[in-house]
Formats: C-alpha cells, structure tokens, sequence
C-alpha cells in the first residue's frame, strides 16, 4: 500500500482499450484514460453531465491484468497516487502532466456487447 496523505480513488469507464508498452521481458505498463463523470441540476434546474478525464499509469502484474480483460467502456475502482511531472518536448516547450499511478484495481462491469 502506498502512502495515505496521497491517496487517489475513482470509479469510472475507460474511454480507450489500455495501452500496453514493455519494458524487457518482466516489466510491463499500461495506460488508461479515466472517465468519472458527476450529474447535478444548474441554476435553471437542467440536469447537468460534468465528466472529468484521468489519466492512469498500471505497472507489472496489474498492467497484464488490464491488458488482458479491460476495454473501452469497462467500468473499473482504480487506487493510486496523484503524480504530477514535467518534462520537454522537442522544441524546448515545457510539458506538464498529472496522472494516477494505480496499484489496486477492480473490475466492476465490461461493457454491453453491441
């Protein structure tokens, strides 16, 4: 378990199939872009759909798992650490990026069969 003063909980839909790299032939990682979305009445009382986008790092074990039954539009609880770096793109532009490095997983639901 990681440390708990950074501590990160979703539950949401993968808006993509995982993204799988390998590292050599034991380190594996998978990314996922997160879909958490809120519902809520403005001040006109129009129901309102506010969806956020996360981005989530998986590495290891968790990675294959991911990459072997996750797809686009499974609904899944990631824990993890907020992580935020930053690093430079070729033309010497600053780039920075928050994501959610998961170490704990469920699968909640897969999506319908069309």
């Amino acid at each position: 378990m990681s440390n708990l003063n950074n501590r990160v909980q979703l539950i949401g839909r993968l808006g993509m199939d995982p993204e799988v790299r390998e590292f050599g032939k034991d380190k594996k990682m998978a990314r996922i872009q997160l879909a958490t979305s809120d519902k809520f009445k403005n001040k006109k009382g129009e129901l309102v759909e506010d969806t956020q986008w996360h981005n989530v790092v998986i590495w290891g074990n968790l990675a294959g798992i991911a990459e072997k039954h996750l797809q686009k539009g499974s609904e899944v609880a990631i824990s993890g650490k907020l992580v935020h770096r930053q690093f430079e793109t070729t033309d010497g532009k600053k780039q920075f990026v928050t994501e959610v490095n998961a170490y704990d997983l469920l699968m909640l639901r897969r999506p319908a069969k069309a």
